[in-house]
């Protein structure tokens, strides 16, 4: 999951950079255009708050939408237990987390007219000609973040 979300936020940071500057700035509310710099990383450092670590990390697409897959192992082994055999092992768990366009919008003919966004419901407009940074909500009314596997 923080691999995706920390992904989300780049999303967001380069939707707030693309409004008004670039024309393609609409591609960014379709979950397009992230390179997930931070994902790795965002990975490794929860599964090590959790006393475990990152055994495998790969970009990961479920029905068109961008993700990550990530597996880890604990630093800890299982310990005393009533399972003969099984004190010196470490768990081990996998899933897969994407990210998921919350808007449906109509493309305007021009990229610089103004978009109203349905984003679950809530209504966002955005106005590249009048574009303020504050004037979005946050990245989780956009786009949301959830276990596909």
């Amino acid at each position: 999951m923080a691999a995706a979300q920390d992904a989300r936020d780049e999303l967001m940071d380069g939707l707030e950079g693309a409004i008004g500057v670039d024309d393609d700035w609409l591609d960014w509310l379709d979950g397009d255009g992230f390179e997930g710099a931070g994902a790795a990383a965002a990975a490794g450092e929860l599964a090590a708050q959790n006393d475990s670590t990152v055994t495998g990390f790969a970009p990961y697409a479920v029905a068109g939408y961008p993700g990550y897959q990530v597996e880890i192992r604990t630093n800890y082994t299982v310990g005393d237990s009533i399972i003969p055999g099984t004190e010196g092992m470490h768990a081990t768990a996998d899933a897969v987390a994407v990210i998921k366009p919350r808007c449906d919008f109509d493309l305007p003919d021009d990229p610089e007219d103004a978009v109203e966004l349905d984003c679950d419901g809530e209504p966002v407009d955005i106005d590249p000609e009048d574009f303020d940074v504050d004037d979005l909500p946050d990245a989780s009314v956009l786009f949301s973040v959830h276990l596909a596997e």
